[in-house]
């Protein structure tokens, strides 16, 4: 029994021996073909497939954290320096127009774009950090360069505001701009009473028109 035993030991090592020679001359034989890497599981070594190195066709780059009154004009006049601009849109509130610190810059070149996206990331602009990246061709909104041709131009806020004050109103208007008024001070009273406090709200002058007088002529 003991003499099996110690033949079968023999045999097993005989077995992984053979193995370690087979590996160690598979291994030789495919180092020859510069071999990438060897698979965990054993076995020969194996190499990566050959994939083609695409170059970059993304013309369009995306700023960040663009900083206050860096807007189109000092934009294009900054970097038209690496290459020639093709468009250029700042985002601005539809409102207020004022710049909402991030846009898009696309120029004729995709090697500029690139050269642009490596040098002025992380740029140090007027204590902004500039976050500039590349956009890829497939994920450019068709909608993005909508009014990029439209300048913005400042609107006169207290004019317009002037205008809607002094316009002329109808009476119906004016008991219309009274009736919120009055609402407004009624949901004030209710909260100061809610507060607890004790206090005596004044009247509104002019909220209740008096009747007009009828006037008889004697003859």
């Amino acid at each position: 029994m003991i003499i099996l035993t110690e033949m079968g030991a023999k045999g097993r090592k005989k077995s992984i021996t053979k193995k370690l020679k087979k590996g160690a001359s598979e291994f030789s034989a495919s180092k020859d073909k510069a071999a990438d890497f060897l698979p965990l599981e054993g076995g020969p070594a194996r190499k990566l497939p050959d994939t083609e190195v695409q170059e970059s066709k993304a013309r369009v780059l995306y700023i960040g954290r663009i900083p206050h009154g860096f807007y189109e004009n000092e934009m294009e006049g900054f970097f038209k320096q690496f290459g020639t601009i093709k468009r250029l849109r700042l985002a601005r509130n539809k409102k207020t127009g004022k710049s909402k610190h991030f846009g898009f810059i696309e120029f004729e070149s995709p090697e500029v774009a690139k050269v642009v996206a490596d040098t002025m990331h992380n740029y140090l602009l007027f204590e902004h950090l500039l976050q500039v990246r590349l956009i890829p061709p497939e994920h450019v909104h068709p909608k993005l360069w909508k009014g990029v041709n439209r300048w913005y131009k400042p609107l006169d806020w207290v004019k317009i505001e002037r205008k809607h004050h002094d316009k002329e109103r109808t009476l119906e208007d004016h008991n219309k701009l009274v009736e919120g008024i009055l609402k407004r001070e009624k949901k004030r009273r209710k909260r100061i009473e809610a507060a607890g406090i004790d206090y005596e709200c004044p009247e509104m002058v002019g909220a209740i028109q008096s009747a007009p007088k009828k006037i008889r002529f004697t003859d």
